[in-house]
C-alpha cells in the first residue's frame, strides 16, 4: 500500500487488520522541493530523503522558528524531538512555489544557518527519527501549547476516534481569558446522535489514555464536519467560533471535576471574565 497520512498511533493495528505486507508511506507537497519515501518498509515513519532538509526548534506560542545567538541563526532539534521541517533551496532542489510570487516568498526562510542561505518553510511539525528518517506529527497552527506542554491535535483525535460513542473528532486550540496558551477543544460527531453523551465516562476514558494536559476542556457536538479540497478537516471557523454559546448553536460541554457537563450561562460568564480556573 502506498499513500501519505497514515497516523503513527494506528499504523500497527491497521497493518495487522488488513494484512498489509509493505506500507510505502511518503511525504511531499505540490509546492515542496523534495520528498520522503518509506522505501524500506519501516513502521511509523514517512521514510528518508537524500536531499538537504532540517528539523528546527519552534516557539509554538508565536508559531515562529527559534533564532538565537549574535547572528540569530536557527538550531536543529535532537533525535526524538519534534520541530519544524524546512527544506534547503538549491540548484539541485529549486523551489517552484506557488503561482503568486509574494505567497512563495512568504514561505522562504533566509539566513537560517549561515548568511545567504534559503529554506522552504513546510509548515509541518515532524519528529526527528535519525538516519535521515522523520515522522509526521501535525500541521503548524494545529499543535498548541497548554499548561506549558505541547498538544498534538492528531494524537488527541486518534484517541477520541477510538471511543465507542465517537464517529469523528476534530481537535483544535482555543483561547481562554486569564490563561496562557490555548485550551483543547474537540468538535465531535457521535455514532448515535439520539443518545445523550455520557460526559463522565468519556472524561474518565480520556484521562486514562491521554496526558492530563491534553484532555480537551471543551466539546462541541456536530452533525458533520467541513473538509478542505484535500479532505482534511477545516478548523479555521471552529477556532474562531470557539465555545461562545451566543455564536455556536451546537451543544457545548465543558470539563468539570464530574466529567463533561453542558455549558451553562454561569460557566460562560466566568470564562469570559477570566475568573473560571481549570485544574
Amino acid at each position: 500500500m502506498i499513500g501519505n497520512g497514515l497516523r503513527p498511533e494506528i499504523w500497527d493495528a491497521f497493518q495487522q487488520r488488513f494484512g498489509i505486507e509493505h506500507i510505502a508511506e511518503f511525504y511531499t507537497a505540490s509546492e515542496c522541493n523534495l520528498a520522503f519515501i518509506n522505501a524500506l518498509g519501516l513502521p511509523r515513519t514517512t521514510g528518508l530523503c537524500p536531499l538537504s532538509y532540517a528539523i528546527v526548534r519552534m516557539d509554538l506560542d508565536t508559531e515562529q522558528p527559534v533564532r538565537s545567538g549574535r547572528r540569530q541563526h536557527m538550531s536543529r532539534v535532537q533525535r526524538g524531538e519534534v520541530g519544524l521541517l524546512i527544506t534547503e533551496i538549491t540548484t539541485r532542489a529549486p523551489l517552484d512555489g506557488y503561482t503568486d510570487a509574494k505567497a512563495t516568498e512568504a514561505k522562504v526562510l533566509r539566513n537560517v544557518f549561515k548568511k545567504g542561505d534559503a529554506w522552504f518553510n513546510t509548515g509541518d511539525l515532524v519528529r526527528h527519527q535519525g538516519l535521515h528518517h522523520m515522522q509526521f506529527v501535525d500541521r503548524l497552527g494545529d499543535t498548541f501549547r497548554w499548561k506549558g506542554e505541547n498538544v498534538a491535535t492528531t494524537e488527541v483525535e486518534g484517541v477520541l476516534a477510538h471511543q465507542p460513542e465517537v464517529a469523528e473528532a476534530v481537535v483544535y486550540g482555543v483561547t481562554v481569558p486569564g490563561t496562557d496558551g490555548r485550551a483543547g477543544m474537540a468538535a465531535l460527531t457521535l455514532r448515535s446522535p439520539d443518545q445523550p453523551l455520557d460526559g463522565m465516562a468519556l472524561a474518565r476514558a480520556l484521562y486514562t489514555q491521554l496526558p492530563r494536559y491534553a484532555v480537551p476542556l471543551f466539546l462541541r457536538l456536530r452533525d458533520d464536519h467541513a473538509v478542505t479540497a484535500t479532505f482534511k478537516y477545516s478548523k479555521v471557523v471552529l477556532k474562531r467560533e470557539g465555545y461562545d454559546p451566543t455564536v455556536v448553536h451546537d451543544a457545548l460541554y465543558v470539563l468539570t471535576p464530574g466529567g463533561y457537563m453542558p455549558m451553562t450561562g454561569e460557566i460562560w460568564q466566568a470564562l469570559s471574565a477570566g475568573t473560571h480556573r481549570f485544574d
